[in-house]
């Protein structure tokens, strides 16, 4: 496998309807761990396989803890679903494929989710608040789907300098070919 990096806005695999896994094998196992380090390296929440243009539906997610002094929990997914939902709440949202660029986004408050561990084996939980919303976060990506698309009309007219600036620098790699390993497949 090469190099894991995370891929910017307008990266087309950002936008890829990700197949399901199939089988939980030694690669899949390899790309969470890598993925994993990659989030916490980068001090996210969450890191969807489109991120790193691998067409998967899995995540990683770091949840963190009810203080300072707790250390989290690391959630690697396999093909989540969100099966029920409750609630809205509107909160600052982030994305490690659009550095630097925050905005308020409406999101479910609380979500029940469906995925499989590592193992294989089926879970089951609800989350609520930043879990749920770290949850609809990366599942959304697993869909194509991007915070900005979240974003309100005025969020979106506050950041359009900023997506301007992603797409000229994507742009930029484009024409000087810096872009990662599988790309060129995608264009």
């Amino acid at each position: 496998m090469s190099e894991l990096k995370i891929v910017n806005y307008p990266h087309p695999a950002l936008r890829l309807k990700c197949q399901p896994v199939a089988n939980i094998d030694k690669d899949v196992r390899l790309l969470a761990g890598r993925m994993l380090e990659l989030m916490h390296a980068r001090e996210g929440l969450g890191l969807a396989a489109p991120q790193v243009a691998q067409d998967a539906r899995m995540i990683v997610c770091h949840f963190p803890g009810p203080d300072e002094e707790s250390p989290g929990q690391d959630v690697i997914a396999v093909n989540p679903v969100i099966v029920d939902t409750k609630g809205k709440l509107k909160d600052r949202e982030g994305c490690l494929s659009f550095p630097q660029l925050y905005q308020d986004i409406l999101r479910y408050k609380s979500v029940k989710v469906q995925y499989y561990d590592l193992d294989g084996k089926l879970n089951e939980l609800v989350s609520s608040d930043l879990h749920a919303r770290i949850w609809q976060h990366e599942i959304d990506h697993l869909n194509g789907v991007l915070f900005i698309d979240k974003m309100g009309p005025l969020a979106r007219f506050g950041s359009r300098h900023d997506i301007a600036k992603f797409i000229k620098a994507f742009e930029d790699d484009v024409a000087g070919g810096k872009l990662p390993a599988g790309t060129t497949a995608l264009l």
